[in-house]
């Protein structure tokens, strides 16, 4: 293949055509397309003097500052591909990322130096402060072919062991022009808030790549909070929101007493099913629409969201964006992908130019998640006859907590290291705040409490993947198979199935 695409430039183009415009503002600071993308060229000839070189792959350890974007594109200009690390991890969990994708050096901000530092280490790979990349500035970013791999996002399994899901640069820049220009109507002028965590898909496609791709300007919050975000999204005249559902909640909560309310435009929301009556009661308070849309990392993420073009209805995902098709397939039926009636409960299966291309270092993985050009998302869903879509529930026991994927068979494996676990079942159980809340059922040897078990576990997993409840039982309760009945005790301590 001769042609070149790289998802660069979704930062060059702006720079080189409204080059004055400011392309990120972050507290105290303001930086046009021109200047961000200098420093990024910067950046990225330290880089390649350091050694790095097209294909490599870096890792990117940063929170929503004015260095993740600089070092991303850096990354990016330099031609090799950015790993975005979870800030919440543990070292061992970090590090697991680092070898996993084969890192060849960590780009690690200062607030998490520490944990980025040790997990560097023990993956034997050199660490560096975004400061300390200073060079003499590429003339231009280098090309790349139009599959080749751009970003490496980390998402886990059925078994809770990380993949590293490999997005081309067709399909990163594919998707923030499809959200820009076709999905929704997105001006050069428009102003965004960029309160989610540009290390997750939905934060870095959606809010950065999408509005850079028309040249917007981005506001940055290097920690959410519902007040400071009403007052700061007022103070930037900010028009256009996206996040997940425990955000609407809390600006809903933030918004009673703010002294001035910002004049949004439109607010997308995924992560997580967002429920109506937050959706009518955010619109109710700030005027303004909200859209909720689905999507995966291996999908880019954008798969369906709520078009005002076919007409928006609360409770669905909407209709599959331009170049995308979602269909519902047969889950029962794993060799090939079997369409279901129009209305018929299945599997939500996605193709287009959105879908990734595999798995770091899984073939077997990738061949049982995209059949016959499908991706098979592991949710289960319904398509009405104009192709509206709807998302019932996951197939798997993933947990969504606050718009965070939290794999039950990772934490259980952690807690059933406590001396005094006998048996423990991790499950999710509704939440009004977080869609989903962790509860840890537990057979205890010995004597036991809850805070000793859930500070056993914050110890040994991320912060957004611990229990927040935990209930005691003598017994799980066991199938024929002697697998534990998780349904039974979703019922039991959740009222669901």
């Amino acid at each position: 293949m001769n042609a070149t695409l790289s998802l660069a430039s979704i930062l060059a183009e702006p720079a080189r055509r409204r080059p004055d415009h400011l392309a990120l503002i972050e507290g105290e600071h303001r930086i046009t397309f021109a200047d961000l993308w200098h420093q990024a060229r910067e950046q990225a000839g330290a880089l390649i003097a350091r050694g790095v070189r097209p294909g490599d792959r870096v890792a990117l350890l940063c929170p929503n500052t004015a260095d993740f974007p600089r070092a991303y594109f850096a990354i990016l200009a330099a031609g090799a591909t950015v790993v975005p690390v979870h800030l919440l991890l543990t070292a061992p969990e970090m590090e697991y990322v680092l070898r996993d994708s084969g890192a060849s050096l960590l780009i690690c901000h200062p607030m998490v130096a520490a944990t980025g530092a040790e997990a560097a280490k023990n993956a034997g790979i050199p660490v560096v402060a975004p400061e300390e990349l200073a060079g003499a500035p590429i003339s231009n970013f280098v090309s790349r072919g139009p599959l080749d791999t751009a970003v490496v996002f980390y998402t886990s399994g059925t078994t809770g062991t990380p993949k590293g899901a490999e997005l081309s640069h067709l399909n990163m820049v594919m998707c923030a022009t499809v959200n820009t220009f076709d999905a929704n109507e997105i001006h050069r002028d428009d102003i965004a808030l960029g309160a989610l965590p540009l290390f997750h898909v939905f934060g870095q496609t959606v809010s950065m790549n999408s509005h850079w791709r028309v040249g917007g300007t981005l506001v940055l919050m290097p920690r959410f909070d519902a007040a400071a975000a009403v007052s700061l999204m007022a103070a930037e005249r900010v028009n256009l929101f996206h996040g997940v559902p425990t955000m609407y909640l809390s600006l809903i909560e933030a918004a009673g007493s703010a002294p001035v309310l910002p004049a949004l435009k439109l607010c997308i929301s995924g992560g997580a099913a967002l429920p109506v009556a937050v959706l009518e009661e955010f619109e109710r308070t700030f005027h303004a629409p909200v859209l909720e849309g689905y999507g995966l990392s291996e999908t880019s993420p954008t798969a369906a969201v709520n078009q005002p073009c076919f007409g928006t209805e609360a409770g669905t995902v909407g209709h599959a964006v331009w170049g995308v098709d979602v269909e519902i397939a047969d889950p029962a039926t794993t060799d090939r992908i079997e369409l279901l009636p129009v209305g018929d409960v299945g599997e939500v299966v996605v193709r287009g130019h959105n879908v990734f291309s595999g798995y770091t270092g899984r073939p077997e993985a990738t061949a049982a998640a995209v059949v016959d050009g499908w991706f098979r998302t592991g949710d289960l869903g319904t398509r009405d006859e104009t192709g509206r879509v709807r998302i019932v529930d996951r197939i798997k026991e993933m947990i969504l907590r606050g718009g965070f994927n939290v794999y039950p068979t990772e934490v259980e494996a952690a807690l059933v290291r406590h001396p005094r676990i006998a048996q423990v079942a991790v499950i999710g159980v509704p939440d009004p705040h977080y869609g989903e809340e962790i509860v840890a059922v537990v057979v205890p040897e010995g004597a036991l409490t809850e805070e000793e078990v859930i500070d056993f576990a914050q110890q040994r997993v991320a912060k957004y993947k611990y229990p927040r409840r935990v209930e005691f039982v003598t017994e799980l309760p066991l199938g024929p198979t002697h697998k534990v009945l998780k349904r039974a005790l979703r019922q039991r301590f959740g009222g669901t199935v």
